[in-house]
């Protein structure tokens, strides 16, 4: 253990370093309150602990000496050390950041943030989005809710909602439609989608027609976004029919913005609440963990009927 430091009062160091800067013991004294004599005294003081003198004393002023003009570096550089760290710690906040990707976070996680605000009271939440696939390596978020199979190593994942899809569509579709519409149907309609990835990171249209056992590869007029908020605002807007992950479109369901209007498809992907397997989670943040877990669980009892048109 290191021994107890050998320093004189702080406030002695405060005083040599503004009188040095000043090279004037009465302005440094009015920059500090303090009046001329008590800052020659306290100069008097640390020169006497040092038993070596620290300034020359003028007709106009004070000027250091070799060891005062040592001191004088060493002694401003420690203070504006100490002074920026103050600084940083007055105005540091707790933050806690949750990464996913842009769907996921406009249409399940922002209705929800004050939700999780409300958790942890005096915490920043900072919610950062991107289209690519979790990668543990570059990661800095405590928390990250992905899409994909669940196995990242290095992790822990647990599954928030397993992939389950429908097609939906807006009213003026779903009219033309009409009641149960048989899944070829769909075909008479512009398909709105997700660009292709390889590999395959989510079900596509022509997943979902090889179940009903239809092909859909030679339809010409799918229209491909690159966001899936993209692709749900066409849908709203009455430019095609949509694929619609459960959880997500679960509120535009409720408010008769969106329609189901086809068999719904599952597969054994899904979203997924990451964290690391060797970083332990602080209080906080195992706190708003355990709270999507929940809100995740009680979202499976919530089923989502088809909307009858009026």
């Amino acid at each position: 253990m290191a021994g107890k430091l050998q320093l004189p009062p702080l406030q002695v160091l405060v005083v040599f370093e503004a009188a040095a800067r000043h090279g004037n013991f009465t302005a440094a004294g009015n920059e500090l309150g303090l009046s001329q004599p008590a800052v020659s005294q306290r100069i008097q003081l640390l020169e006497s602990q040092l038993d070596a003198p620290l300034f020359e004393r003028r007709h106009r002023g004070v000027q250091l000496t070799e060891a005062g003009n040592s001191l004088y570096h060493i002694v401003r550089s420690s203070l504006n050390e100490i002074s920026e760290q103050l600084e940083r710690t007055r105005y540091q906040r707790s933050v806690l950041r949750i990464d996913t990707d842009m769907g996921f976070a406009s249409y399940w996680l922002m209705p929800r943030l004050n939700a999780i605000q409300a958790l942890i009271p005096g915490v920043e939440v900072q919610v950062s989005t991107s289209p690519n696939d979790y990668n543990f390596r570059d990661s800095n978020a405590p928390l990250t809710i992905c899409f994909g199979g669940g196995h990242w190593p290095g992790t822990q994942s647990q599954r928030l909602f397993p992939e389950h899809v429908v097609p939906v569509c807006n009213q003026q579709i779903m009219q033309q439609l009409g009641d149960n519409p048989a899944p070829a149907s769909l075909l008479g309609f512009p398909l709105l989608k997700l660009p292709e990835t390889r590999p395959q990171r989510w079900l596509t249209w022509e997943d979902w027609f090889r179940q009903q056992r239809l092909q859909a590869s030679n339809v010409t007029a799918s229209r491909t976004f690159n966001a899936y908020s993209l692709v749900i605002q066409a849908a709203l807007e009455g430019q095609g029919i949509a694929l619609g992950w459960r959880p997500l479109i679960a509120p535009l369901i409720a408010s008769r913005q969106l329609f189901i209007c086809g068999p719904e498809m599952r597969s054994e992907r899904g979203y997924f609440l990451i964290s690391s397997a060797s970083k332990p989670l602080s209080p906080q943040q195992q706190k708003v963990k355990s709270w999507l877990l929940d809100e995740a669980w009680n979202f499976h009892y919530s089923d989502i009927a088809l909307p009858k048109l009026i």
